[in-house]
């Protein structure tokens, strides 16, 4: 698979030169809705001998709009499920052969509707298949919609398909429900949404290095998000390099040591390799409990000798 930052660089793609099928969206979190949907165009892909396309924004354009209101906070954006480098991960899995990340901007918000389809998804791209929901709007002030594309898909001779909504226990699977499902510390809901748990993945980066001075030394992952989806301590599986291990989790922000930016910390049982630097995936498994502030240093390590009780109990019987 291979991104393409812009339309500015479609030329330098020889690939897309007799058109693609394509599909637009956030694809926050890939989960399984979004996988029928990619499997859906894969099989196209191959019907019409063109290449795969998925076009995606950053930011997100809720989070662009957040931060320009007068009225929100970056805060009102919703919490991302996954960071577009993770986001490429799974779409890469899922068989696409172009990944098209536009910038969202002023100016590509103010593109019309119908500059849209005829600049864009017909000249640039010269789609041949396009498959959308029934609810995507697009250009100008929302205007574009699922039957303006139908007629166009008319004019220019192009196939446009809805990509059908899925359920699960009669609910819409979307990103939404997902991150709801992760407030209310629904971690076996998520992983039936997504067909995989709930993971954050980054690179290992020097913190302050407390933990260790507690026997608890922690490979910390700073999540530079807006918005985190979920917070408190769990037990958690760490894919390494070497392997998958079994380990305790915090995300939050520290308060009991005053912490002020958002972190995941990730205490790795028998473990004692060095990996700073190192990319690591963890997945969450169980929620323990929620993030507090502690009265004491001390009090604060008793309460994580306790966590790590109740993740290697988890554990035991997640294993029979």
């Amino acid at each position: 698979m291979q991104l393409i930052r812009g339309f500015h660089n479609l030329a330098n793609f020889h690939a897309l030169q007799k058109g693609c099928v394509l599909t637009i969206g956030n694809f926050d979190g890939v989960h399984i809705g979004h996988q029928n949907i990619l499997a859906r165009l894969c099989d196209k892909s191959l019907e019409l001998n063109l290449p795969s396309v998925v076009m995606l924004f950053e930011p997100q354009p809720r989070e662009f709009f957040a931060k320009k209101s007068a009225n929100l906070t970056a805060s009102s954006a919703p919490a991302r499920l996954m960071r577009l480098r993770d986001k490429l991960k799974y779409l890469e899995e899922a068989g696409i052969d172009f990944v098209l990340c536009v910038r969202f901007s002023d100016k590509f918000a103010q593109l019309s509707a119908d500059a849209f389809i005829s600049e864009l998804l017909v000249k640039r791209l010269q789609v041949r298949y396009l498959s959308i929901g029934d609810d995507f709007r697009f250009g100008e002030k929302r205007a574009g919609n699922f039957e303006m594309l139908h007629n166009a898909g008319l004019k220019y001779r192009f196939a446009v398909e809805e990509s059908h909504t899925h359920s699960f226990n009669c609910e819409r699977i979307s990103s939404s429900l997902i991150r709801q499902a992760l407030q209310q510390d629904n971690l076996h809901l998520v992983e039936k949404l997504l067909g995989r748990p709930y993971s954050i993945a980054g690179r290992v980066a020097h913190g302050n290095k407390l933990g260790r001075t507690i026997g608890f030394p922690t490979a910390n992952i700073m999540l530079n998000r807006l918005v985190i989806p979920l917070q408190g301590v769990f037990a958690v599986q760490i894919q390494t390099k070497t392997g998958k291990y079994n380990g305790i989790a915090n995300v939050g922000n520290r308060p009991t040591i005053n912490g002020s930016k958002a972190l995941l910390e990730v205490h790795i049982f028998d473990f004692n390799r060095s990996i700073y630097g190192e990319a690591i995936e963890v997945f969450f498994m169980h929620k323990i409990r929620n993030e507090v502030k502690f009265p004491s240093f001390e009090a604060l390590k008793a309460q994580i000798e306790k966590d790590r009780q109740q993740a290697v109990e988890f554990f035991k019987e997640f294993a029979k």
